[in-house]
């Protein structure tokens, strides 16, 4: 069992991040990428609820009404500002909004997702490195370096070729904070009040494409 040197504080801000074992990959499809998307969701609410192997077998209008119950009562392990998932990891910039939230939040996800990739692929073990890694944010200027960080995964790791396909990248919350419409499980508006008045959310996020590999500010804060 890994023992954290520090703990995890309520109202702090962490990167979040874990490797699969091995490198292997485990968002491999569509499919895939959007089943852990509805995990994040599901479990980033604190409630008593099915797990979700359950909920994700109940018709469309009652997995509507679970949800809808969980925004409404609001009851969060985490709030999410940022994510953005990877062939064989996955980056989360969360707030804890309640106590042992992130290690919650964290274990319910992986564990959710570990028992359907194994049952998937016949595999049997763990299939990630370690529980997960939280790195605290120190201050707004990292909040914001470390989501710009996250949302460029895609196009610095040449996964995909330019910013019109990053718009297209579903499983990454660059998309939630451009559109109009964004997701009701991403929290947009702390980074946004943020960003200078004078700059927009796409200019600050391209204006540095490759900063996280030249930023020593964030060094600690991401893969080595």
């Amino acid at each position: 069992m890994t023992i954290r040197k520090y703990p995890l504080v309520t109202k702090e801000y962490y990167h979040i991040f874990n490797r699969s074992v091995g490198q292997q990959p485990i968002f491999r499809n569509v499919r895939e990428k959007n089943l852990f998307t509805e995990i994040i969701e599901y479990y980033h609410f604190s409630d008593k609820k099915p797990r979700f192997s359950f909920y994700s077998r109940l018709p469309q209008k009652q997995r509507k009404e679970l949800l809808h119950s969980l925004y409404k009562n609001n009851n969060k392990h985490v709030e999410i500002l940022s994510f953005c998932l990877m062939p064989n990891h996955y980056h989360l910039l969360a707030k804890q909004t309640s106590d042992n939230g992130v290690s919650e939040f964290c274990r319910f996800v992986q564990e959710s997702y570990a028992k359907y990739f194994n049952r998937k692929t016949q595999r049997f073990g763990s299939l990630f490195q370690s529980p997960f890694k939280a790195v605290r944010i120190e201050n707004d200027e990292q909040l914001l370096h470390v989501s710009r960080y996250v949302h460029l995964n895609p196009l610095t790791s040449y996964i995909i070729r330019d910013e019109n396909d990053l718009i297209k990248y579903l499983w990454n919350s660059y998309v939630d904070y451009i559109s109009n419409n964004a997701r009701e499980f991403i929290s947009t508006s702390l980074i946004r009040s943020l960003i200078k008045k004078e700059d927009t959310f796409k200019n600050f996020t391209f204006n540095q494409l490759d900063y996280q590999r030249k930023l020593e500010s964030i060094r600690h804060l991401v893969f080595e």
